[in-house]
């Protein structure tokens, strides 16, 4: 019963938190969208992407566009750049990044349609953020991230993006979201946005 209520509970509020943030920032997605488009009105403004979601069913994760149109096709020959071990990927200058890209990465304007994804329901507000890459990729023990709706934040987001490597993300999420506390969630929303505004130079 407590579980039951834990899932209905934070599944309304991602609904009507996502619903009122798609609504309040309309004028910056539309703002957004236009930014992308006017650097390269050939390419596609929205960025599908297929991502490793709950019980590792595949979903398209939707971002606006920071990168360039053959950005996949580049990612391999880049792959030995990388600042972290494999499976993860991550560049601290990636040159596959357009101007446009890196103010809407640096601002996390890129993760608004994600806000789509939570109302789809492919999503949630809190949980450990999707994969890239399949479930066969991970190890046994790894798994256990995937017993949890992934979200467009997590305490990986706030508690080391840049210094983790994949197992110690798993290690922190998995014990993160294994106690169940919405409060502990809602702190971290919190804790989100504080991240980002230091990341942009606002507080």
């Amino acid at each position: 019963m407590r579980e039951a209520a834990y899932r209905f509970t934070k599944r309304t509020i991602d609904i009507v938190f996502a619903a009122l943030a798609l609504l309040i920032l309309g004028p910056v997605v539309l703002l957004v969208a236009l930014a992308v488009w006017l650097e390269d009105p050939g390419a596609p403004i929205i960025f599908r992407q297929q991502r490793c979601g709950y019980g590792g069913r595949l979903f398209n994760l939707f971002k606006f566009r920071t990168m360039v149109r053959n950005a996949d096709a580049l990612k391999e020959s880049l792959r030995s750049k990388s600042s972290v071990s494999w499976p993860d990927f991550r560049l601290a200058n990636d040159p596959r990044v357009t101007r446009v890209g890196r103010i809407l990465r640096v601002t996390s304007l890129d993760e608004l349609p994600q806000f789509v994804n939570v109302l789809r329901g492919d999503m949630s507000l809190v949980g450990p953020r999707p994969t890239s890459f399949h479930r066969q990729t991970y190890a046994l023990w790894q798994t256990g991230r995937l017993d949890f709706r992934p979200g467009i934040t997590g305490p990986w987001q706030v508690h080391g993006r840049n210094r983790m490597d994949f197992a110690e993300r798993c290690r922190l999420e998995i014990a993160f979201f294994r106690e169940r506390s919405l409060l502990r969630e809602l702190v971290l929303l919190v804790q989100t946005v504080v991240v980002v505004m230091r990341r942009t130079g606002v507080a």
